[in-house]
Protein backbone atom coordinates (compact mmCIF):
# COMPACT_ATOMS: atom_id res chain seq x y z
CA UNK A 1 0.00 0.00 0.00
CA UNK A 2 1.19 3.50 -0.82
CA UNK A 3 0.21 6.73 0.87
CA UNK A 4 -0.96 9.16 -1.82
CA UNK A 5 -1.27 12.92 -1.39
CA UNK A 6 -4.69 13.81 -2.80
CA UNK A 7 -4.99 17.52 -3.56
CA UNK A 8 -8.73 18.25 -3.61
CA UNK A 9 -9.23 21.35 -5.81
CA UNK A 10 -12.46 23.33 -6.05
CA UNK A 11 -13.94 26.75 -6.85
CA UNK A 12 -15.16 28.96 -4.04
CA UNK A 13 -18.25 31.18 -3.90
CA UNK A 14 -16.62 34.56 -4.56
CA UNK A 15 -18.23 36.70 -7.26
CA UNK A 16 -18.06 37.70 -10.06
CA UNK A 17 -15.33 35.11 -10.55
CA UNK A 18 -14.53 32.24 -8.16
CA UNK A 19 -11.11 31.57 -6.72
CA UNK A 20 -9.29 28.27 -6.68
CA UNK A 21 -9.01 26.43 -3.36
CA UNK A 22 -7.16 23.27 -2.45
CA UNK A 23 -6.43 21.02 0.51
CA UNK A 24 -4.63 17.71 0.88
CA UNK A 25 -5.96 14.34 2.01
CA UNK A 26 -3.44 11.53 2.59
CA UNK A 27 -4.90 8.11 1.86
CA UNK A 28 -3.54 4.63 1.12
CA UNK A 29 -4.13 2.79 -2.17
CA UNK A 30 -2.61 -0.23 -3.86
CA UNK A 31 -1.94 1.81 -7.01
CA UNK A 32 -2.65 5.27 -8.43
CA UNK A 33 -6.28 5.85 -7.42
CA UNK A 34 -9.11 5.83 -9.92
CA UNK A 35 -11.90 8.40 -9.75
CA UNK A 36 -14.43 5.94 -8.34
CA UNK A 37 -12.08 5.14 -5.44
CA UNK A 38 -11.87 8.72 -4.20
CA UNK A 39 -14.09 9.62 -1.24
CA UNK A 40 -16.31 12.62 -0.77
CA UNK A 41 -14.75 15.17 1.54
CA UNK A 42 -16.25 17.99 3.58
CA UNK A 43 -15.01 21.53 4.06
CA UNK A 44 -15.93 24.75 5.82
CA UNK A 45 -18.09 26.66 3.37
CA UNK A 46 -18.32 29.65 5.69
CA UNK A 47 -14.67 30.41 4.89
CA UNK A 48 -15.21 30.31 1.11
CA UNK A 49 -18.46 32.31 0.70
CA UNK A 50 -20.38 29.06 0.23
CA UNK A 51 -22.20 28.70 3.57
CA UNK A 52 -23.13 30.46 6.78
CA UNK A 53 -21.18 29.79 9.94
CA UNK A 54 -24.27 28.34 11.60
CA UNK A 55 -24.53 25.67 8.88
CA UNK A 56 -21.10 25.56 7.32
CA UNK A 57 -20.73 22.06 5.88
CA UNK A 58 -20.21 21.67 2.15
CA UNK A 59 -19.10 18.55 0.28
CA UNK A 60 -16.38 18.04 -2.32
CA UNK A 61 -17.30 15.52 -5.00
CA UNK A 62 -14.35 14.31 -7.12
CA UNK A 63 -15.09 14.60 -10.85
CA UNK A 64 -11.64 14.25 -12.47
CA UNK A 65 -8.27 12.91 -11.39
CA UNK A 66 -4.75 13.62 -12.71
CA UNK A 67 -1.24 12.83 -11.50
CA UNK A 68 0.51 15.69 -9.67
CA UNK A 69 4.04 15.83 -11.12
CA UNK A 70 5.30 18.20 -8.44
CA UNK A 71 4.60 15.94 -5.46
CA UNK A 72 5.84 12.46 -4.72
CA UNK A 73 2.79 10.17 -4.95
CA UNK A 74 0.72 13.27 -5.70
CA UNK A 75 -2.79 13.31 -7.16
CA UNK A 76 -4.77 16.29 -8.47
CA UNK A 77 -8.45 15.80 -7.66
CA UNK A 78 -10.80 18.26 -9.36
CA UNK A 79 -14.05 18.55 -7.42
CA UNK A 80 -17.55 19.94 -7.70
CA UNK A 81 -19.06 21.56 -4.60
CA UNK A 82 -22.22 19.86 -3.37
CA UNK A 83 -24.73 20.55 -0.63
CA UNK A 84 -24.52 18.46 2.59
CA UNK A 85 -26.70 15.75 1.01
CA UNK A 86 -23.83 15.17 -1.46
CA UNK A 87 -26.38 14.97 -4.28
CA UNK A 88 -27.53 18.55 -4.86
CA UNK A 89 -25.07 20.86 -6.65
CA UNK A 90 -24.21 23.96 -4.65
CA UNK A 91 -25.39 27.27 -6.15
CA UNK A 92 -21.75 28.13 -6.88
CA UNK A 93 -21.23 24.88 -8.82
CA UNK A 94 -21.17 26.24 -12.38
CA UNK A 95 -19.75 23.01 -13.78
CA UNK A 96 -23.06 21.30 -13.07
CA UNK A 97 -24.85 23.77 -15.38
CA UNK A 98 -23.13 22.59 -18.56
CA UNK A 99 -25.21 20.42 -20.87
CA UNK A 100 -23.74 16.95 -21.43
CA UNK A 101 -22.48 16.71 -25.01
CA UNK A 102 -19.62 14.40 -25.96
CA UNK A 103 -19.59 16.01 -29.41
CA UNK A 104 -18.95 19.51 -28.07
CA UNK A 105 -15.32 20.53 -28.45
CA UNK A 106 -13.77 23.62 -26.84
CA UNK A 107 -10.38 25.24 -27.08
CA UNK A 108 -9.61 28.08 -24.66
CA UNK A 109 -6.78 30.60 -25.13
CA UNK A 110 -5.87 31.80 -21.65
CA UNK A 111 -4.07 35.13 -21.53
CA UNK A 112 -2.68 36.60 -18.31
CA UNK A 113 -0.05 38.94 -16.90
CA UNK A 114 2.77 38.13 -14.53
CA UNK A 115 2.83 40.72 -11.74
CA UNK A 116 5.55 41.58 -9.27
CA UNK A 117 5.68 44.47 -6.81
CA UNK A 118 2.32 45.74 -7.99
CA UNK A 119 3.13 46.05 -11.68
CA UNK A 120 3.52 43.82 -14.74
CA UNK A 121 6.76 41.87 -14.80
CA UNK A 122 9.35 43.91 -16.67
CA UNK A 123 7.68 47.29 -16.17
CA UNK A 124 9.83 50.03 -14.63
CA UNK A 125 9.01 51.37 -11.16
CA UNK A 126 7.51 54.48 -12.76
CA UNK A 127 5.95 54.93 -16.18
CA UNK A 128 5.92 52.34 -18.93
CA UNK A 129 8.38 50.33 -20.98
CA UNK A 130 8.71 50.84 -24.73
CA UNK A 131 5.35 50.62 -26.56
CA UNK A 132 3.94 47.22 -27.45
CA UNK A 133 5.01 45.73 -30.75
CA UNK A 134 8.12 43.58 -30.22
CA UNK A 135 6.77 41.66 -27.21
CA UNK A 136 4.27 39.42 -29.06
CA UNK A 137 5.98 36.04 -29.50
CA UNK A 138 9.12 37.94 -28.60
CA UNK A 139 12.57 36.57 -27.88
CA UNK A 140 15.38 38.09 -25.85
CA UNK A 141 15.87 39.70 -22.46
CA UNK A 142 14.62 43.10 -23.59
CA UNK A 143 11.31 41.59 -24.67
CA UNK A 144 10.58 38.85 -22.14
CA UNK A 145 13.05 39.32 -19.29
CA UNK A 146 14.89 36.55 -17.47
CA UNK A 147 12.17 34.85 -15.41
CA UNK A 148 8.92 34.64 -17.40
CA UNK A 149 10.01 32.13 -20.01
CA UNK A 150 11.43 29.86 -17.31
CA UNK A 151 8.04 29.87 -15.57
CA UNK A 152 5.93 29.26 -18.68
CA UNK A 153 8.22 26.45 -19.85
CA UNK A 154 8.09 24.83 -16.43
CA UNK A 155 4.31 25.22 -16.36
CA UNK A 156 4.04 23.62 -19.79
CA UNK A 157 6.08 20.60 -18.65
CA UNK A 158 4.02 20.22 -15.47
CA UNK A 159 0.73 20.35 -17.37
CA UNK A 160 1.88 17.80 -19.95
CA UNK A 161 3.17 15.50 -17.22
CA UNK A 162 -0.19 15.78 -15.47
CA UNK A 163 -2.03 14.72 -18.64
CA UNK A 164 -3.60 18.12 -19.30
CA UNK A 165 -4.11 18.72 -23.01
CA UNK A 166 -2.01 21.88 -23.03
CA UNK A 167 -1.50 22.82 -26.69
CA UNK A 168 0.90 25.73 -26.70
CA UNK A 169 2.38 28.89 -25.20
CA UNK A 170 3.48 32.31 -26.43
CA UNK A 171 4.45 35.72 -25.16
CA UNK A 172 1.59 38.16 -25.77
CA UNK A 173 1.26 41.71 -27.08
CA UNK A 174 1.93 43.57 -23.83
CA UNK A 175 5.13 43.22 -21.84
CA UNK A 176 4.72 40.74 -19.01
CA UNK A 177 1.71 39.17 -20.74
CA UNK A 178 1.58 35.50 -21.80
CA UNK A 179 -0.86 32.91 -23.10
CA UNK A 180 -1.44 29.17 -22.99
CA UNK A 181 -4.01 27.09 -24.84
CA UNK A 182 -6.03 24.05 -23.75
CA UNK A 183 -8.26 21.91 -25.97
CA UNK A 184 -10.75 19.25 -24.91
CA UNK A 185 -13.36 16.98 -26.44
CA UNK A 186 -16.59 16.90 -24.44
CA UNK A 187 -18.55 19.80 -23.02
CA UNK A 188 -16.59 20.00 -19.73
CA UNK A 189 -13.12 18.69 -20.55
CA UNK A 190 -11.39 21.89 -21.68
CA UNK A 191 -12.96 23.95 -18.89
CA UNK A 192 -11.83 21.38 -16.32
CA UNK A 193 -8.28 21.56 -17.62
CA UNK A 194 -8.18 25.36 -17.83
CA UNK A 195 -8.99 25.48 -14.12
CA UNK A 196 -6.37 22.84 -13.35
CA UNK A 197 -3.79 24.64 -15.50
CA UNK A 198 -4.58 27.89 -13.68
CA UNK A 199 -4.13 26.09 -10.37
CA UNK A 200 -0.75 24.68 -11.41
CA UNK A 201 0.43 28.07 -12.70
CA UNK A 202 -0.57 29.88 -9.52
CA UNK A 203 1.05 27.24 -7.34
CA UNK A 204 4.21 27.32 -9.45
CA UNK A 205 4.65 31.09 -9.27
CA UNK A 206 4.60 30.99 -5.47
CA UNK A 207 8.27 30.02 -5.42
CA UNK A 208 9.20 32.86 -7.75
CA UNK A 209 7.48 35.55 -5.70
CA UNK A 210 5.28 36.39 -8.68
CA UNK A 211 1.50 36.62 -8.98
CA UNK A 212 -0.72 35.76 -11.93
CA UNK A 213 -3.04 38.64 -12.86
CA UNK A 214 -6.11 37.50 -14.80
CA UNK A 215 -7.93 40.86 -14.89
CA UNK A 216 -8.90 41.66 -18.45
CA UNK A 217 -7.53 45.22 -18.41
CA UNK A 218 -5.14 45.57 -15.46
CA UNK A 219 -3.47 48.65 -16.96
CA UNK A 220 -6.78 50.45 -17.37
CA UNK A 221 -7.55 52.84 -20.22
CA UNK A 222 -4.09 52.83 -21.76
CA UNK A 223 -2.67 51.81 -25.11
CA UNK A 224 -1.84 48.32 -23.88
CA UNK A 225 -3.76 45.22 -24.92
CA UNK A 226 -6.08 43.59 -22.43
CA UNK A 227 -6.27 39.88 -21.72
CA UNK A 228 -8.85 37.55 -23.21
CA UNK A 229 -9.74 33.88 -23.08
CA UNK A 230 -10.95 33.31 -26.63
CA UNK A 231 -13.28 30.32 -26.86
CA UNK A 232 -12.98 28.12 -29.93
CA UNK A 233 -16.01 25.85 -30.17
CA UNK A 234 -17.75 23.29 -32.33
CA UNK A 235 -20.37 20.58 -32.13
CA UNK A 236 -20.71 17.37 -34.08
CA UNK A 237 -23.30 19.06 -36.31
CA UNK A 238 -21.07 22.08 -36.94
CA UNK A 239 -18.16 19.84 -37.93
CA UNK A 240 -20.01 17.24 -40.01
CA UNK A 241 -23.06 19.02 -41.50
CA UNK A 242 -22.89 22.77 -41.04
CA UNK A 243 -23.81 24.79 -44.12
CA UNK A 244 -24.19 28.49 -44.79
CA UNK A 245 -27.86 28.64 -43.78
CA UNK A 246 -27.20 26.95 -40.45
CA UNK A 247 -24.21 29.24 -39.84
CA UNK A 248 -26.28 32.36 -40.51
CA UNK A 249 -29.02 31.11 -38.20
CA UNK A 250 -26.41 30.39 -35.56
CA UNK A 251 -24.99 33.91 -35.83
CA UNK A 252 -28.51 35.35 -35.56
CA UNK A 253 -28.99 33.37 -32.34
CA UNK A 254 -25.69 34.66 -30.94
CA UNK A 255 -26.72 38.21 -31.80
CA UNK A 256 -30.06 37.73 -30.04
CA UNK A 257 -28.31 36.32 -26.95
CA UNK A 258 -25.57 38.99 -26.88
CA UNK A 259 -26.41 40.24 -23.38
CA UNK A 260 -26.61 36.68 -21.97
CA UNK A 261 -23.11 35.95 -23.27
CA UNK A 262 -21.59 39.19 -22.04
CA UNK A 263 -23.07 38.53 -18.58
CA UNK A 264 -20.87 35.43 -18.14
CA UNK A 265 -17.85 36.33 -20.26
CA UNK A 266 -15.86 37.78 -17.39
CA UNK A 267 -15.97 40.85 -15.13
CA UNK A 268 -15.11 44.37 -16.31
CA UNK A 269 -15.32 43.36 -19.96
CA UNK A 270 -16.51 46.88 -20.80
CA UNK A 271 -12.93 47.96 -20.15
CA UNK A 272 -11.61 45.48 -22.70
CA UNK A 273 -14.33 45.25 -25.38
CA UNK A 274 -13.94 48.80 -26.64
CA UNK A 275 -13.55 48.17 -30.35
CA UNK A 276 -9.80 48.78 -29.99
CA UNK A 277 -6.83 46.47 -29.39
CA UNK A 278 -8.25 43.59 -31.45
CA UNK A 279 -11.67 43.60 -29.79
CA UNK A 280 -15.27 44.20 -30.81
CA UNK A 281 -17.54 46.65 -29.01
CA UNK A 282 -19.31 45.20 -26.00
CA UNK A 283 -22.53 46.85 -27.22
CA UNK A 284 -22.72 45.13 -30.61
CA UNK A 285 -22.46 41.63 -32.02
CA UNK A 286 -20.45 41.05 -35.18
CA UNK A 287 -18.74 38.30 -37.09
CA UNK A 288 -16.26 38.23 -39.90
CA UNK A 289 -13.88 35.95 -41.77
CA UNK A 290 -10.42 36.17 -40.17
CA UNK A 291 -11.56 39.37 -38.42
CA UNK A 292 -9.89 39.77 -35.03
CA UNK A 293 -11.94 42.88 -34.39
CA UNK A 294 -15.24 40.95 -34.57
CA UNK A 295 -17.17 39.26 -31.77
CA UNK A 296 -16.77 35.96 -33.57
CA UNK A 297 -13.87 35.28 -35.90
CA UNK A 298 -14.77 32.87 -38.71
CA UNK A 299 -11.71 30.92 -39.88
CA UNK A 300 -11.04 30.73 -43.63
CA UNK A 301 -11.02 26.95 -43.20
CA UNK A 302 -14.62 27.07 -41.96
CA UNK A 303 -15.90 28.90 -45.05
CA UNK A 304 -13.72 26.90 -47.46
CA UNK A 305 -15.11 23.68 -45.99
CA UNK A 306 -18.74 24.57 -46.84
CA UNK A 307 -19.26 26.32 -43.50
CA UNK A 308 -18.18 23.36 -41.41
CA UNK A 309 -15.72 23.28 -38.54
CA UNK A 310 -15.15 25.53 -35.54
CA UNK A 311 -15.70 29.19 -34.68
CA UNK A 312 -13.85 31.51 -32.31
CA UNK A 313 -15.74 33.69 -29.84
CA UNK A 314 -13.28 36.45 -29.01
CA UNK A 315 -15.37 38.14 -26.30
CA UNK A 316 -14.68 35.97 -23.21
CA UNK A 317 -12.02 37.55 -21.06
CA UNK A 318 -9.10 36.18 -19.13
CA UNK A 319 -10.86 36.18 -15.76
CA UNK A 320 -14.00 34.45 -17.02
CA UNK A 321 -15.22 31.12 -15.67
CA UNK A 322 -14.83 28.63 -18.54
CA UNK A 323 -17.71 26.56 -17.14
CA UNK A 324 -20.13 29.48 -17.49
CA UNK A 325 -18.73 30.36 -20.91
CA UNK A 326 -19.13 26.81 -22.23
CA UNK A 327 -22.62 26.50 -20.74
CA UNK A 328 -23.83 29.71 -22.42
CA UNK A 329 -22.33 28.86 -25.81
CA UNK A 330 -24.02 25.44 -25.79
CA UNK A 331 -27.29 26.99 -24.60
CA UNK A 332 -27.34 29.37 -27.55
CA UNK A 333 -26.39 26.64 -30.01
CA UNK A 334 -29.25 24.49 -28.69
CA UNK A 335 -31.79 27.12 -29.82
CA UNK A 336 -30.83 26.73 -33.49
CA UNK A 337 -32.67 23.90 -35.29
CA UNK A 338 -30.63 21.45 -37.32
CA UNK A 339 -31.85 20.09 -40.67
CA UNK A 340 -33.08 16.93 -38.97
CA UNK A 341 -35.00 18.90 -36.36
CA UNK A 342 -36.52 21.15 -39.02
CA UNK A 343 -37.68 18.17 -41.06
CA UNK A 344 -39.27 16.55 -38.00
CA UNK A 345 -41.16 19.76 -37.15
CA UNK A 346 -42.35 20.10 -40.74
CA UNK A 347 -43.65 16.52 -40.71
Amino acid sequence: MTKFKLEYIWLDGYKPTPNLRGKTLVKEFDAFPQLEQLPLWGFDGSSTMQAEGSSSDCVLKPVAVYPDPERKNGVLVLCEVMMPDAKTPHASNTRASIADDDGAWFGFEQEYFFYQNGRPLGFPEAGFPAPQGPYYCGVGFGNVGDIARKIVEEHLDICLAAGINHEGINAEVAKGQWEFQVFGKGSRKAADEIWLARYLLQRLTEKYGIDVEYHCKPLGDTDWNGSGMHANFSTTYMREVGGKEYFENLMAAFAEARADHIAVYGPDNHMRLTGKHETASIHQFSYGVADRGASIRVPHSFVNNDYKGYLEDRRPNSKGDPYQIAAQILKTISTVPTDVESQMKAA
